[in-house]
């Protein structure tokens, strides 16, 4: 890796490592406290499992060849990486060995646990008609963090620049602490001897062991590629890490007030 993609990426690190303090730090962490709460999270937040596979998919568009007659690519490494993540997000094995996608084994892990599927399933199948994710969005009924979310990363996607979508795929996607979901998982286990959350706590461990690889280091290498010695290109992704940190916090405050809101009604009719 050249000097100047070394510089790069240290000044996008050193530039959002405030927002990345502030998001780890988050009060939702702390709120997160039984299986409701959890409920409340993944009716949200599956938005952003959702739109993930759109960041992955055009990143895989542009790194490797999915035309006929296929041509060889630039860059057979991160080909390989993002071929990879696509296999594994798109086609791993759940907890009883079937094929699912990362996404369908979160549907099911909120199923198992009784949260409602209702928002995500009828999104999904307006687009499927309508193909207009903005229109689709401004039709649905949940909170505004989660429409600005989904709202921010297809405004990355339209850009067709593949090194603003890297660095959303990159820097934007912090991870769930899911060892702390966990424990939640397994305590509410063991207060309902008839539950179990099978699905769910393989979903987390699955993640656990993903994150413990080389996914890290080859996305950074990916963003050095893209930009290069371009220095608008690194300032652009720069731009892009920052705003999508910012959009993940406003995602997890949004959760948060959720779950504040619904601790306030049970303590309400607990009285």
């Amino acid at each position: 890796m050249k000097t100047s993609q070394i510089d790069g990426l240290k000044a996008i690190e050193t530039r959002i490592a405030p927002l990345r303090e502030k998001l780890r730090n988050h009060a939702l962490y702390g709120a997160l406290e039984d299986i409701e709460d959890v409920k409340i999270f993944m009716e949200m937040h599956v938005f952003a499992v959702w739109d993930f596979m759109s960041l992955l998919k055009f990143l895989q568009l542009e790194l490797t060849c999915a035309a006929v007659p296929w041509i060889p690519g630039k860059n057979a490494v991160l080909a390989r990486f993002i071929n990879e993540i696509v296999h594994g997000e798109e086609s791993d094995l759940n907890e009883i060995g079937i094929p699912k996608s990362h996404f369908d084994m979160y549907a099911d892990a909120m199923q198992e646990i009784g949260a409602s599927t209702e928002k995500i399933d009828w999104f999904l199948n307006e687009i499927r008609k309508t193909q207009n994710i903005e229109f689709t969005l401004n039709t649905l009924e949940i909170d505004n963090s989660v429409k600005k979310f989904v709202s921010n990363t297809f405004r990355i996607i339209d850009s067709k620049k593949a090194h603003l979508v890297a660095s959303a795929f990159t820097y934007g996607r912090e991870d769930l602490i899911p060892d702390m979901f966990i424990e939640i998982v397994k305590n509410a286990e063991q207060r309902n001897q008839k539950s179990s959350y099978s699905k769910l706590t393989f979903y987390l461990e699955r993640h656990i062991e993903i994150d413990g690889g080389d996914h890290g280091p080859l996305s950074l290498q990916m963003i050095a590629e893209l930009c290069g010695n371009d220095k608008l290109k690194w300032q652009e992704a720069e731009e892009v890490a920052v705003i999508s940190l910012e959009k993940r916090i406003e995602l997890w405050e949004g959760i948060y007030q959720a779950l504040v809101l619904s601790k306030m009604h049970k303590n309400v009719f607990a009285v």
